[in-house]
């Protein structure tokens, strides 16, 4: 018989408090690693004479990174456990850190960036596998919605702290802002976080065992649709996190520093989302859940749509423009913050003993996709914001698509 939830959280966690916030902070490495120096890429051109194809390579540089050693965190945690994965990511992320902020050419910053990508990812992959060592059913549901709910202010945060650090100081203190903060995550990594993968429950390091366990993950039709849906559905909203420069300044006509009148509101949607996830955990399963979470990004969505091809066009820039190109966004975020936790639960569960290897390979596929968002798509569609919604639509459709799809397979029975 599985063993209660109460029995199998490890002494050092009887504070709930302090290791929610201790997983969420893991978590937000990565948001803050791309979206702090955000108001600072036009500066960072011109200060090292670099063109802004190359000012935008230090947040591909990162991407790539972190999507080529998400597939690795979660398997060396699964052989060699937790804590020195997390441990060895971080104090690598704050070298690299160390290199950015004294970069003297647009080419060591971006080889430094490359290597915080590589590492960056260790603290918020491994730590979806600790939330399923330590808690089972709608207890790990409602832990991953409250460390969603958190990691939910990371995005809205960050450039705004980077747009004061920037006007303050330059964009080199940008860097030097991350490298403080991940040095200050090493120490209470040391300190708080225990071991949550015992020896007895450990895979072997060996390419052999490696590659059956990603073969078997990659193998399972379910796991690969449910990875594509929070992929595509996560991309729905990282598509205006890297268009925000053009989105906020030319669309929206605001100013640098009125970041925050997008990410506030969406934000806010994602703590609302993330909250009723958490809330509901236990009262809906998984699927029913993340099933309402897809309705209301459909709303959002349609929303968007209609309203940007519709109304917005005939608009002058003011407070209007900005509600009513935002509020959609934001609705959608309700949905999205219901969506992730969901199936992040539904993945864990399809492979209970190779956790690490899951977390990693969803890692992987969110980031590739939003890589590709990142560095060809958004690019491409940034010119208006009817082609944004557009886009935006259409990721929404893919991810909904591949929702039904594992739907309907998992009725049938199908393995």
């Amino acid at each position: 018989m599985p063993a209660a939830p109460a029995e199998k959280t490890p002494p050092a966690f009887a504070e709930r408090r302090r290791f929610v916030l201790l997983i969420a902070a893991l978590a937000t490495i990565g948001p803050f690693s791309t979206d702090t120096f955000l108001p600072s890429i036009a500066s960072l051109a011109a200060d090292l004479g670099a063109s802004a194809l190359q000012a935008q390579q230090t947040l591909s540089a990162y991407m790539l990174g972190f999507g080529i050693m998400s597939l690795w965190h979660g398997a060396i945690s699964d052989a060699v456990g937790r804590r020195p994965v997390i441990l060895a990511g971080l104090a690598v992320y704050a070298a690299a850190a160390l290199v950015c902020t004294v970069a003297p050419s647009i080419d060591v910053l971006i080889g430094a960036r490359f290597v915080q990508g590589l590492f960056g990812g260790a603290g918020s992959i491994v730590s979806r596998a600790i939330i399923r060592d330590c808690f089972d059913g709608p207890r790990a549901q409602r832990l991953m919605a409250t460390v969603m709910l958190l990691f939910a202010a990371a995005p809205a945060a960050a450039p705004i702290i980077g747009g004061q650090l920037h006007h303050w100081w330059g964009w080199r203190s940008v860097f030097a802002f991350l490298l403080v903060g991940s040095l200050a995550l090493l120490l209470w990594v040391a300190r708080a976080l225990p071991e949550t993968h015992p020896p007895e429950r450990r895979t072997a390091l060996a390419a052999g065992a490696l590659a059956r366990a990603y073969l078997a993950v990659f193998a399972r039709a379910e796991f690969l649709w449910l990875a594509c849906a929070i992929a595509f559905a996560f991309a729905t909203f990282f598509l205006y996190v890297m268009a925000t420069p053009a989105f906020i300044l030319r669309h929206l006509g605001l100013t640098a520093t009125d970041f925050g009148w997008f990410f506030v509101p969406v934000v806010a949607g994602m703590m609302i989302g993330a909250t009723a996830s958490g809330r509901l955990a236990g009262r809906l399963s998984s699927r029913r859940t993340a099933h309402l979470g897809f309705a209301i990004m459909a709303a959002g969505s349609l929303a968007n749509l209609a309203l940007q091809f519709g109304v917005a066009p005939g608009m002058a820039p003011g407070p209007l423009l900005t509600a009513v190109s935002i509020a959609p966004l934001a609705a959608g975020a309700i949905g999205l913050a219901m969506v992730s936790p969901s199936i992040q639960m539904l993945l864990m569960d399809l492979f209970p003993a190779s956790r690490g290897v899951v977390a990693s390979v969803q890692g992987f596929t969110q980031v590739m996709v939003g890589a590709v968002v990142a560095g060809i798509v958004a690019p491409l569609v940034d010119a208006t914001a009817a082609r944004l919604a557009a886009t935006a639509t259409a990721l929404f459709v893919a991810a909904a698509a591949c929702w039904l799809v594992y739907l309907a397979r998992h009725r049938r029975g199908r393995h």
